[in-house]
């Protein structure tokens, strides 16, 4: 089975929001120093599936990211977790790239690497938690999307039977391959890499895929980003008590009179 994992390097969720500042262009979250973006977790979580997979049935996996030369570390860690090689897509025109540039990007560079089996993606980024890329993929790439996924039951006969969840329901759906998979937090626990994938990660090249490599020359954006200012507003909470809800009444009727408001 040939898999091919996006995987996209963000700011870790785990940073205090009092250190997270917007630049002045009000595009762009600026991450404080010395704490470096990491893996996206919906995304780790697609690629230990993946692992689990290969483990019992074979195959191969392709980790790619779209980015600058810091999506490398990411990238680093999925080699490290066990996937055979990666690819960084990365150019200038690529910078602050939409849902809808990112995936035409990145369904350019999965056909450039073949004819996958499957196409695994994190159900959501926690940067953004627009859960559109994956969509717009499969959609570029005519290819089915089941999304979020929690389980992955049997694989045969060409079809993988998931469990996708639903609104307060788990549905189990039975999709045909080639497919792409949005994957969510439920489905695993990611592995820690070990000793050796860790220095077979140092040591592994990571070519860059530039838009001309995939022959794309429209970097168009469907959303244009910009700043937006949001008044400030703060509150008092005086909570009225009383043995009965006519005492309550009373009491609220008072207090209210004696601020003015009746």
């Amino acid at each position: 089975m040939e898999i091919v994992v996006t995987i996209k390097h963000v700011p870790d969720p785990n940073i205090p929001p009092a250190h997270f500042s917007i630049d002045p262009s009000g595009r762009r979250v600026v991450v404080p120093s010395g704490m470096p973006p990491l893996m996206n977790g919906y995304d780790a979580n697609a690629l230990e599936a993946a692992l689990r997979l290969r483990e019992k049935h074979g195959g191969s996996i392709t980790a790619i990211s779209l980015g600058d030369d810091g999506a490398r570390d990411s990238l680093r860690k999925a080699i490290a977790m066990g996937a055979n090689k990666a690819i960084l897509v990365s150019d200038p025109a690529l910078d602050g790239a939409d849902s809808a540039l990112t995936a035409r990007a990145l369904a350019a560079a999965i056909r450039r690497i073949g004819s996958p089996d499957l196409v695994m993606c994190g159900r959501q980024s926690s940067d953004t938690d627009a859960g559109q890329v994956l969509f717009r993929i499969a959609a570029l790439l005519e290819l089915p999307v089941v999304s979020p996924i929690r389980a992955i039951d049997t694989y045969a006969d060409g079809a993988l039977v998931v469990q996708r969840l639903g609104e307060e329901i788990t549905q189990r759906v039975r999709v045909t391959l080639p497919a792409v998979l949005g994957v969510s937090s439920e489905i695993n626990e990611p592995r820690y890499p070990a000793m050796k994938g860790i220095m077979a990660a140092n040591r592994a090249q990571i070519p860059a895929w530039s838009l001309e490599d995939l022959g794309m020359t429209d970097s168009t954006r469907l959303v244009e980003l910009e700043r937006v200012y949001v008044e400030e507003r703060s509150g008092n909470v005086e909570l009225v008590q009383g043995d009965s809800g006519a005492e309550i009444g009373a009491k609220l009727a008072d207090r209210l009179r004696e601020a003015g408001v009746i």
